[in-house]
């Protein structure tokens, strides 16, 4: 099925809830009749943009061009083994009702992943992680088809350049790229994730929770931090944690002893973004309609009525910020479309 509707409205379809209108929006569940939509001419590509939830972009302009919307959801389990199973899914498919599906069949890796708002073909895009776990550890492959060239075809998981919140699905020269299913490679054998330390510590010492007990202890976790979009536009972290030299987190760490940094080899640290805007006073910041959620300084927020150069001045001036206060450049995670 293919929907095709004109002058829509996305601030139904973005979680900051911003007012932008898609000139042309198609909702697709079928391949080949997306392709044929295309090819006829009954689709044209003015100022494309590939929407999966919304959650994680901030819509900058007042109008796009043509919005291609992937409603497709199927799940299959492709192939089974003693130790893991290979299991396929739709690029429109929720995430969290995705990772609830692998979580009552008994299939570990995705329970750390929990709520995570998004869609399924949003996930390898953005390489997304929370609590110690990445999605790109879990992806065996990614069906993809090439909205220019009409080709579908297949990358493997070292084909897709997957780095921190980052794959080839962002490079500019791949726009046209449609992520249209995923294959997961999900273990049949208990291997809980409780390197994330407020994680482990929903855990009794010694304890070996189950799949289901580690992903209701994600969702606590979560809900105690961050906002509801249905309640506080939001699109939950938006900026990076960064990754500063050794060096630098040494020096940093002789003037502030508290900084959490987590060193993935001698020369590289990641420090919490959250913690350095926290440090400069922005938790909690309210300016009219936009502010710095009060549990969770990652987070920016639209009370009611933002627009996005309110949230972007806000953004840039936490860059500020951070940066006069402790030599780091934030990044934004979020997309600015």
């Amino acid at each position: 099925m293919i929907k095709i509707q004109q002058n829509f409205s996305l601030k139904q379809s973005n979680s900051f809830g911003l007012d932008s209108t898609a000139q042309t929006f198609i909702e697709a569940d079928n391949a080949e009749e997306l392709l044929d939509s295309i090819k006829s001419g009954r689709s044209s590509f003015s100022d494309l943009l590939l929407l999966g939830t919304g959650s994680n972009i901030l819509l900058s302009k007042p109008a796009v061009g043509t919005v291609i919307h992937p409603v497709n959801t199927d799940i299959m389990i492709l192939d089974e083994f003693p130790e893991y199973v290979l299991v396929r899914c739709g690029a429109g498919m929720d995430w969290d009702k995705f990772v609830d599906w692998t979580v009552n069949c008994g299939y570990y890796g995705l329970e750390n992943l929990s709520l995570i708002p998004g869609s399924v073909g949003a996930a390898p895009v953005q390489n997304i992680g929370a609590y110690g776990a990445e999605v790109s550890n879990w992806i065996e492959s990614v069906n993809v088809i090439d909205l220019e060239s009409f080709r579908t075809f297949t990358l493997n998981r070292d084909q897709c350049g997957f780095g921190y919140r980052d794959s080839i699905f962002k490079d500019p020269v791949n726009k046209k790229w449609l992520v249209w299913e995923v294959v997961f490679r999900l273990d049949k054998e208990p291997r809980p994730n409780l390197t994330y330390k407020p994680l482990k510590q929903e855990f009794p010492v010694g304890y070996r929770p189950e799949i289901l007990e580690v992903r209701n202890a994600v969702i606590r976790i979560r809900r105690s931090k961050l906002p509801d979009p249905a309640e506080i536009g939001n699109a939950g972290s938006f900026f990076k944690n960064p990754v500063i030299s050794g060096c630098h987190a040494a020096l940093l760490k002789e003037n502030y002893p508290d900084i959490p940094a987590y060193y993935h080899d001698p020369e590289t640290a990641k420090i919490p973004a959250g913690w350095l805007i926290d440090q400069c006073g922005w938790k909690g910041f309210r300016e009219g309609p936009v502010g710095v959620y009060p549990k969770q300084a990652l987070v920016l927020v639209n009370y009611g009525g933002a627009t996005s150069i309110q949230i972007l001045n806000l953004a840039n001036r936490i860059i500020e910020s951070v940066q006069k206060s402790f030599g780091i450049k934030l990044e934004m995670e979020v997309r600015l479309i």
